[in-house]
């Protein structure tokens, strides 16, 4: 699959579109999910046009680790890891993605089922 630069992540990495980022560095950002699935629910997305995850390449291992690790820091600054809290990477349609710029979900803040709904 192609990378989009149309995509609201793309246009949220360029300014175009504001959001109120938890995290930024040279790798990644996070920020709110605006239609939040739980009382807490963040997204990092990495600065880098990656799709989805079935699109990633080996030289991505270092961001695609890196993501993980930001996603487990926010859930601790946030003050939601002690609780628990889900991390989800949707990829391809099939598997839910609705915007294909890779992106891990940080859900918190209440109960999660398994399997999931």
């Amino acid at each position: 699959m192609s990378y989009d630069s149309t995509n609201v992540f793309a246009r949220i990495l360029r300014k175009e579109i504001p959001a109120e980022l938890l995290h930024e560095d040279e790798h990644c950002v996070a920020f709110r999910d605006v239609s939040p699935q739980a009382p807490h629910h963040l997204l990092v997305i990495p600065r880098r046009p990656i799709s989805r995850l079935a699109d990633a390449k080996p030289e991505d291992r270092e961001v695609l680790g890196h993501l993980l690790l930001t996603a487990a820091e926010l859930a601790r600054s946030q003050g939601f890891a002690d609780d628990g809290y889900r991390l989800v990477i949707n990829n391809g349609e099939g598997g839910g993605q609705t915007v294909f710029h890779l992106h891990v979900h940080v859900l918190g803040g209440r109960e999660f089922a398994w399997p999931p709904g």
